[in-house]
């Protein structure tokens, strides 16, 4: 399916869009890209054992990446401390953990290596769809499960200039497909869910979600 969606018979008030696996995706895997950090510090390790076991891991977490109730500043550390915890599970999983000297040395690499364009890629369609909506002077927004690592890889790969508002989970305190984070998106853009698109790749999280709140969800079924 393709993301380019024409307007002209059923306008949106404003359109948001999911992040990771709708506008870009990992650069052949997860696994692929903790092998090549791992290379720097001197240590070999299987890729698709890696990327099997990051799934396996990500899906077991016990919370989502959402800290209802915390401090504004604290939520930096609580981001990297999710994260770091999801690769020590990880790389235990994948028996790996035991080949580094260093395992907090190099999750601080892989951590800022993520926020960087680099681990990345914009699927093909984005630009096109992306600049036929501005066209028609329709504001879009982000609305993600991911962290404030997200706004330095928009812009890092020029998505930043397209959205007029952009709202993620661990800054909202609840994480797609619970209602608040679609309802502080709504607040940021003043529209009232019923003249709102939200297109993503998770059926659970993005379509089923924003469905609950009212707004048009559209599944995006990226090959």
């Amino acid at each position: 399916m393709s993301l380019i969606i024409n307007v002209e018979q059923n306008r949106p008030q404003a359109i948001f869009l999911d992040a990771v696996g709708t506008l870009f995706g990992v650069k052949g895997s997860v696994g692929a890209v903790y092998q090549e950090v791992a290379q720097q510090f001197g240590v070999e390790v299987d890729a698709a054992l890696l990327n099997k076991a990051f799934y396996q891991s990500f899906k077991a977490a016990e919370t989502p990446m959402a800290f209802p109730g915390a401090n504004p500043a604290d939520i930096p550390q609580k981001e990297y401390d999710w994260w770091e915890h999801l690769a020590h599970r990880t790389f235990q999983a994948a028996a790996m953990r035991d080949r580094f000297s260093n395992f907090s040395a190099f999750f601080a690499a892989l951590y800022a290596h993520f926020a960087t364009a680099q681990p990345w890629v914009v699927y093909p369609d984005v630009f096109p769809a992306l600049k036929y909506w501005q066209s028609q002077g329709i504001p879009l927004g982000v609305l993600s499960n991911f962290d404030t690592r997200l706004y330095p890889v928009l812009s890092a790969l020029e998505l930043a200039d397209f959205f007029a508002s952009v709202t993620i989970s661990t800054e909202v305190g609840a994480a797609k497909p619970h209602p608040e984070i679609f309802k502080a998106a709504l607040a940021k853009q003043g529209c009232v869910p019923e003249r709102v698109w939200h297109i993503g790749d998770s059926l659970k999280e993005d379509y089923e979600g924003a469905k609950a709140v009212g707004i048009q969800a559209i599944w995006l079924k990226r090959d």
